[in-house]
């Protein structure tokens, strides 16, 4: 049956990511050692209030605990006090709803608009649930005496207390990864995106082949902006963090990278929108000569090789001669390219010219890979 091929398929995704926890490093590990701290953490809160104190709203602590062992430090320690900030609010309109009315129903009925609507504050995130919830427990159980409330309160934080404790000081995390798979994809990609318009334009390309390249250029605007993410996400993984002090490990490439590959998807961009305003029957530009379209496939090739090597620098030594060759290569079939501008007509020469300039933007943008002096 159906649900048999689905049930088969569903465990065995969960076997790969469960296998990928124990045996590699990478996401799956991340959240693995992140579930069992904030499993920890609660179990941790109700054995301290609810197991040795005996603590009449013991239910509090763990509750706060386990949601405070965030992906950062500085989200815990944010996430604390926004959600301590709500408890104590939703705590204390859901005792003065109940001393105003004397009716739970009542109470719920005035309480929770101003919680509910305190929660959706968009400032708030995620924590903002707690007003209304804290306001529900507090009139469902009656627990709105001056005791309940001071319980209430200290035991919640306790439970943020414990959470970001165990967050910060038991392998806390320090987000690395990120910055350097994302170089290392767009290193990857735009040596990729050089190579398959290389190949189409060789064998002859047309609308719709330049246009997937363009489409590709814009994918990898997107993955750029992913970088950018993973470099504030460092950022913020070392706030408040004893991690980047307590354990070793190698900080991410320099912010140089990012400004570099994100020069080279914009050429890219430009290149491939040049390319497709010289196909098709609607053309904008004249289409290049076989010449033209030679030197083109010999430059981008040559400027992959390029990129290959720029993306292995970031994990060994740049092999700086082999590049230089390759740079070579690519800015003599420029040079070719650029001298065929006169041998046309007006049309051809602006289509010709426009691929010239693009190019020469590209070979510019990787002639100042980080840690060069400057062209070569």
């Amino acid at each position: 049956m159906a649900w048999h091929r689905w049930v088969a398929w569903e465990g065995a995704r969960v076997w790969t990511s469960v296998r990928r926890a124990v045996t590699e490093a990478g996401p799956e590990r991340d959240l693995a050692v992140q579930s069992l701290k904030a499993a920890g953490a609660a179990v941790l809160a109700w054995a301290l209030v609810g197991w040795w104190w005996k603590a009449p709203m013991a239910l509090m602590a763990p509750w706060t605990a386990v949601v405070l062992v965030q992906s950062t430090v500085y989200r815990s320690l944010r996430a604390g006090t926004q959600q301590l900030a709500l408890i104590g609010i939703g705590t204390l309109l859901a005792a003065g709803a109940a001393s105003l009315t004397e009716n739970s129903m009542a109470a719920m009925a005035l309480a929770l608009p101003p919680a509910v609507l305190l929660g959706n504050y968009s400032r708030f995130g995620d924590q903002g649930l707690y007003a209304p919830t804290t306001a529900i427990f507090v009139l469902a159980y009656s627990s709105f005496s001056t005791t309940a409330i001071a319980h209430r309160l200290f035991e919640a934080l306790v439970g943020a207390l414990i959470g970001i404790g165990v967050n910060a000081l038991v392998l806390p995390p320090v987000h690395l990864r990120d910055v350097r798979e994302n170089l290392d994809r767009l290193g990857r990609d735009s040596a990729q995106l050089m190579r398959t318009v290389a190949d189409d334009v060789e064998s002859g390309y047309d609308r719709t082949s330049a246009g997937q390249w363009h489409e590709g250029a814009q994918r990898l605007c997107g993955a750029v902006e992913g970088l950018d993410r993973a470099r504030g996400w460092t950022r913020e993984s070392y706030r408040f963090n004893p991690g980047h002090r307590l354990r070793r490990h190698e900080p991410p490439p320099p912010d140089d990278w990012d400004a570099y590959w994100s020069g080279i998807v914009d050429r890219l961009a430009s290149l491939t929108g040049t390319l497709v305003d010289t196909a098709g029957e609607w053309r904008r530009l004249a289409a290049p000569p076989d010449t033209v379209l030679g030197l083109l496939t010999e430059l981008l090739r040559a400027a992959a090789d390029a990129c290959d090597m720029d993306r292995a620098a970031l994990a060994s030594p740049p092999a700086g001669e082999t590049r230089g060759e390759a740079m070579k290569r690519a800015w003599e079939a420029h040079g070719r390219l650029k001298g065929c501008v006169p041998d046309h007509d007006h049309e051809t020469a602006t289509a010709v010219g426009a691929l010239a300039a693009q190019t020469q933007q590209l070979l510019y943008t990787l002639d100042a890979r980080p840690g060069r002096d400057g062209p070569g």
